[in-house]
């Protein structure tokens, strides 16, 4: 059975807050009691958590992480790099997920109450901005890697989304492709509306259908053009695993790729290099968005201020057989 503190506190013949006082070091404990609770530490084998050592000293030296769902395609690599660097800094992590909407969110809400952890990495859930806003304005040092909207009250790590959908409305453009398809996201994300206004300022298209970021919708979207007679020769899908659908639908139709049309995806996720053919497509930074949040939020801790303008990361096109 573990030794707690209580029974460190009966055997030393003091009380619960004695020990914890002499645990954290606070000064207001005379010298032969202090020594008596450290022999009967060493005796039971007693091992204070460092949640409640943190605690007691008004840091649980732990972070916090909040994300829709760990099913994300690069949601691993921004938890790597949030992982790395809290860990490098001698912090721990404490993981939360929405997978089970508003009760993960009340779950959330108590560790936030029983102060668990000192500060939160966000990708940002569904329907929790006026939470996180309140909890930020008790208090709660907050960062959001932040491909959803624009949120200025927040410190936040971004990716050039914009500048992402131009860049591969130019390598299209530049192989003389001039009739894409765009296969974008759900509108309410601010990530899609960048990425199709930066892919339209380069090469205008009326050819427009609004996915869900599923291989699902890829493959559907193309198959319904196709029967329809309608005729592109290049398609911009805004991740990668929709354009995993694309590639599915349009080898079924027997059109080559990328000699009949051009396939260009978002994000780069480990999937792109093994599709049939590789996936040119626009890497997002992930794991560098995730340790930059990271540090911030841990800059922030150590008193630094952060800065009132969003971290821009720059996204990077990779040019692979889909689209060469």
């Amino acid at each position: 059975m573990r030794v707690t503190i209580a029974d460190v506190a009966r055997e030393a013949g003091v009380s619960k807050t004695t020990v914890s006082r002499v645990i954290n070091t606070k000064g207001e404990v005379d010298g032969s009691t202090a020594a008596r609770v450290r022999e009967v530490i060493a005796q039971l084998g007693y091992v204070p958590s460092s949640g409640a050592v943190g605690l007691a000293r008004g840091s649980s030296r732990t972070v916090g992480m909040l994300v829709p769902s760990l099913t994300w395609p690069w949601m691993g690599e921004v938890l790597q790099g949030v992982v790395d660097t809290v860990e490098a800094a001698d912090y721990g992590l404490l993981l939360f997920t929405c997978n089970r909407g508003a009760e993960s969110v009340e779950r959330f809400t108590s560790q936030v109450s029983a102060r668990a952890f000192d500060g939160l990495v966000v990708v940002e859930p569904e329907n929790t901005l006026d939470h996180l806003t309140a909890l930020h304005r008790d208090g709660l040092p907050i960062v959001l890697i932040d491909d959803r909207g624009h949120h200025p009250e927040f410190p936040s790590v971004v990716t050039t989304n914009r500048e992402g959908g131009a860049s591969a409305a130019r390598h299209l453009l530049s192989a003389g492709r001039t009739r894409p398809l765009v296969l974008t996201g759900p509108q309410h994300f601010g990530c899609v509306r960048d990425r199709l206004d930066g892919f339209r300022t380069v090469l205008p298209t009326d050819l427009v259908v609004q996915g869900d970021f599923t291989e699902r919708c890829g493959r559907q979207a193309v198959e319904q053009l196709l029967a329809q007679g309608v005729e592109f020769d290049s398609v911009f899908a805004h991740n990668d695993i929709s354009a995993a659908g694309v590639l599915r639908a349009l080898r079924a139709a027997g059109r080559s790729v990328p000699d009949d049309i051009a396939v260009v995806g978002f994000d780069d996720i480990p999937m792109a290099e093994h599709t049939e053919p590789p996936l040119t497509t626009v890497r997002q930074p992930t794991r560098q968005m995730g340790e930059t949040a990271a540090r911030l939020l841990l800059s922030h801790l150590g008193g630094t201020a952060v800065p009132d303008e969003p971290v821009v990361l720059p996204t990077e096109l990779v040019v692979r057989h889909s689209a060469p």
